[in-house]
């Protein structure tokens, strides 16, 4: 979908159409969640940029706190149009997702009826990519924001991007992308001329062997209808680092409750128990515990992730803290709706 959380605030304020709007938090640590294409035009405001940064570089745009029950309300409309025109679909969020047109006659056809139904009945638009993988489908949709349709092949696609960094790939994030820079390969073409033998003896046998993989364009991952569910987590990011260990406590405690409410929403119940803390610095720790059988119950999962934040004691003021419940027992991801499925061919991205 097209800077899908903006395109809704739009839909319910029109006279805001063709004007710079920024969908973010108030607080002095809030992220843009996302913004117009007028804003990304003006001042290069895009998602996860600092909000007080988005306000400096563009002091007149509208900002508007996000609405995410009226998100996931239009998400279920879209996804609901997708479904009715075809058997595979899988969800990878609010705004993305991917369509299996094996033994489409005409898949381009199909996408343009799909998008105008999309269109007409939600008053939002999709940018389409359709390609041989769910990982080449996912970088064409990007080439046609907004409103695009674009099908490219995997030959196609090694000539288009070969002098495109390897960041381009879905996976390759900057810290490999700098660590392949190091090496002297700055482009897909330069990644895929490096024998894989070279790739695992810098990044390991199982990155080493996947990044060449990815440098030939090359991805045959299954994809499941819905994922599977492996954990479910709460956090919070504090507006004035945290030092005392009895407000941290404190935050766990909120944040159990409402991780084990979602938890028994779902009917889920995991056995590892597992804390995220994020210091003034940046730096990221993590702890986990496993626990005799399946729970859900915060007073369980309080308890023990109270004993990590005090067996890790940080040593700095706090940033961030988290909760996490993993684990799950198979009968509980089926009940929750998890179920495998074959391969999806096309991505309509954020």
């Amino acid at each position: 979908m097209d800077a899908f959380y903006a395109s809704v605030e739009l839909r319910r304020r029109p006279e805001l159409k063709g004007k710079p709007v920024v969908v973010c938090g108030t607080g002095p640590r809030a992220v843009v969640t996302t913004a117009s294409y007028e804003a990304r035009r003006l001042a290069g405001i895009h998602s996860a940029m600092p909000a007080a940064v988005a306000r400096r570089r563009l002091p007149n745009a509208e900002y508007l706190r996000p609405d995410f029950t009226a998100y996931r309300e239009a998400s279920a409309q879209v996804m609901a149009i997708l479904r009715r025109n075809a058997e595979t679909v899988e969800v990878v969020g609010l705004d993305e997702a991917y369509v299996d047109l094996t033994g489409v006659f005409s898949p381009k056809a199909a996408m343009r009826r799909i998008a105008a139904e999309i269109r007409e009945e939600t008053q939002l638009t999709c940018s389409i990519g359709i390609s041989e993988s769910r990982m080449l489908a996912k970088v064409v949709s990007e080439l046609g924001k907004p409103a695009g349709l674009v099908v490219l092949s995997r030959a196609e696609a090694l000539e288009r991007f070969s002098g495109d960094s390897p960041g381009l790939i879905p996976g390759i994030g900057p810290k490999s992308v700098a660590k392949l820079e190091a090496m002297g390969i700055r482009t897909l073409a330069e990644l895929r001329a490096v024998g894989p033998a070279t790739l695992e003896a810098a990044f390991g046998p199982r990155q080493g062997r996947w990044l060449h993989r990815r440098g030939r364009l090359e991805d045959d991952t299954p994809v499941a209808v819905s994922h599977e569910t492996k954990s479910q987590s709460a956090e919070t990011t504090f507006d004035v680092d945290v030092g005392d260990r009895g407000e941290m406590e404190g935050h766990v405690v909120r944040l159990t409750e409402q991780l084990c409410r979602r938890l028994r929403k779902r009917d889920l119940a995991g056995r590892s128990v597992g804390i995220k803390v994020r210091l003034d610095d940046w730096t990221n720790v993590t702890r986990s515990r496993t626990v005799e059988a399946p729970t859900n119950d915060p007073d369980l999962v309080g308890a023990v992730a109270i004993e990590l934040l005090r067996a890790y004691d940080p040593p700095r003021p706090v940033r961030l803290l988290g909760v996490r419940v993993a684990g799950f027992d198979a009968a509980e991801r089926d009940a929750a709706g998890d179920d495998a499925g074959p391969q999806l061919q096309l991505g309509l991205a954020a």
